[in-house]
């Protein structure tokens, strides 16, 4: 396993990151004893950064992550959770102090942990920025003062929310999705405002959302039909090689030295097997570049989210 630095932060983190939110039934229904499994073979295959959020599973993913850390020495891992986000609708957000506050608490309760390293806050597009930087940071600050939290961070889909945010107050971290993956690899406009202060850059969604697998993205799935179709394709294309396109996907995800972590989400011992041996072997290049061929006509597309003025 590899490790980067997390930014200011100073972490040596796993440049593969587990996802914990299959663990809450987001990707389809799991035995609890296998998701278990999954947090331990992470661990023992040299994954030292774990990310969850109480939206996950409506704070099952938390839940059942707790019991699996419950068996592991809280010195192998960085424990990142979220703040902020406990439903699907925007009635579902709530950024005050107090429910921060009261949602650090009831998270360490269901981590089973003394303290969370990277408290963030989730989809900040969803929320008036002033009201972030004036009320909810300062409210982790001081959880931060009483050994509650150590760091903190944002989380979001518009990239351009991370400048509002950045450019008037410092967080540690910048949790991003969708935005450095085979389809769309915008991110890396943001990384010199990031590197300069130095933010560290968690990346998650490698495969699209499920746009970049065999099984395809769920019905949810914000993607316009184009976008489907053309991932499709290359999914397709994969399947004549020895090279999954998942397996393409992850390898190019982890592959950018200024991006600390990339976070794969699953309840599967298996599947966190076969991803850190894919991340093991050497890019395709040929391969990578007759997908990124495909993928052309699609090509950094995204969708918009939150309000209209973080996007």
């Amino acid at each position: 396993m590899k490790y980067r630095v997390l930014g200011k932060t100073g972490w040596k983190v796993s440049v593969l990151g587990f996802g914990a939110a299959p663990l809450g039934k987001t990707h389809g229904d799991f035995s609890e004893k296998d998701g278990i499994r999954a947090v331990h073979t992470a661990i023992d295959l040299g994954i030292n950064f774990i990310d969850v959020a109480p939206y996950y599973g409506l704070t099952m993913a938390e839940s059942v992550l707790g019991k699996a850390l419950a068996e592991i020495p809280r010195e192998k891992y960085y424990l990142a959770t979220k703040v902020g986000r406990y439903g699907a609708d925007e009635k579902d957000f709530d950024f005050s102090a107090e429910r921060v506050v009261r949602s650090v608490d009831e998270s360490l309760k269901r981590l089973r942990v003394a303290h969370i390293d990277l408290i963030q806050c989730q989809d900040v597009e969803f929320v008036n920025v002033s009201n972030l930087i004036e009320e909810t940071i300062p409210a982790l600050l001081k959880l931060k003062r009483q050994g509650k939290v150590r760091h903190i961070g944002i989380t979001g889909l518009p990239l351009k929310v991370f400048r509002k945010v950045l450019d008037k107050t410092a967080v540690d971290t910048v949790h991003s999705y969708c935005h450095f993956c085979l389809t769309n690899t915008t991110l890396v406009q943001l990384l010199p405002y990031l590197t300069e202060k130095r933010v560290g850059i968690i990346n998650a969604a490698p495969l699209g959302m499920g746009l970049l697998t065999e099984k395809g993205p769920p019905k949810w799935h914000p993607a316009p039909a184009k976008v489907r179709d053309t991932c499709a394709k290359a999914v397709a294309h994969c399947r004549k090689t020895k090279t999954p396109l998942p397996h393409l996907a992850l390898q190019f995800a982890t592959a950018h030295r200024d991006i600390a972590t990339t976070l794969v989400g699953t309840s599967s011992a298996k599947k966190i097997k076969e991803s850190v041996k894919c991340i093991e072997k050497d890019l395709d290049q040929s391969l990578l570049a007759e997908v990124q061929d495909i993928l052309t006509p699609i090509r950094n597309e995204i969708w918009p989210s939150g309000r209209k003025e973080n996007n």
